[in-house]
């Protein structure tokens, strides 16, 4: 499988660590009333969608960047990468 880093071109995905969901990114609030609880989901509930999804991998043996791929889970095609710094930057 190749992933199209956006700094780097096409990269064989053994040199990328899979990290899980990309809504990892958005970390809960602390200073929510119901943070406890909120956090636990975040920490130990996990979609297993079939079909697009978009999730967080990291560049190991590489340049060590976090880039979000977005990608078919029950194909394996990636339809797209971009680095997490951009996605995040541009979030907020």
């Amino acid at each position: 499988m190749l992933i199209p880093h956006p700094l780097l071109g096409l990269r064989d995905s053994q040199e990328f660590t899979y990290l899980g969901d990309a809504a990892l990114m958005n970390r809960p609030d602390p200073a929510t009333p119901d943070a406890e609880a909120v956090f636990c989901d975040y920490v130990f509930l996990r979609d297993n969608p079939a079909g697009v999804h978009r999730e967080l991998w990291f560049h190991e043996q590489g340049d060590r960047s976090w880039l979000i791929v977005t990608r078919d889970t029950t194909t394996h095609e990636i339809l797209g990468a971009e680095l997490a710094s951009d996605v995040k930057g541009a979030a907020q």
